[in-house]
């Protein structure tokens, strides 16, 4: 529930910044080129499965749903970062790395600003 329209903007960014993390991560399984000797559907289900889970608490805007999600894209941001630095700035790695961490810090400014205020 959107408590206020600071909150619906918080949500519409997160959300784009989500299908853009997505995207990205289906982008980089084939581009350069897929790993050979690997199942592409085993490469998506590891790299999807995880973050599908929060696409309805996400679009919806639910506060519970985006602290969890928080937790999970600390694991993607840790493992892009990584990947980054030892591809010595490959384009797929940085711009993971750069949308997780918009993608957090986004979320964390919804749940600010969507915080119920109690009398």
């Amino acid at each position: 529930m959107l408590n206020n329209p600071k909150a619906r903007t918080t949500a519409q960014l997160a959300t784009a910044l989500y299908v853009a993390v997505l995207a990205t991560l289906l982008v980089t399984t084939f581009y350069p080129a897929p790993v050979e000797g690997v199942s592409i559907a085993l490469m998506l289900s590891v790299k999807l499965l995880p973050l599908l889970p929060f696409a309805v608490p996400v679009v919806r805007g639910h506060n519970r749903g985006y602290i969890w999600m928080s937790f999970v894209l600390i694991f993607y941001f840790t493992q892009a970062v990584v990947s980054a630095w030892l591809s010595e700035g490959a384009v797929g790695p940085v711009v993971l790395t750069v949308l997780t961490f918009l993608l957090f810090t986004v979320a964390m400014v919804h749940l600010k600003v969507n915080r119920r205020l109690t009398a």
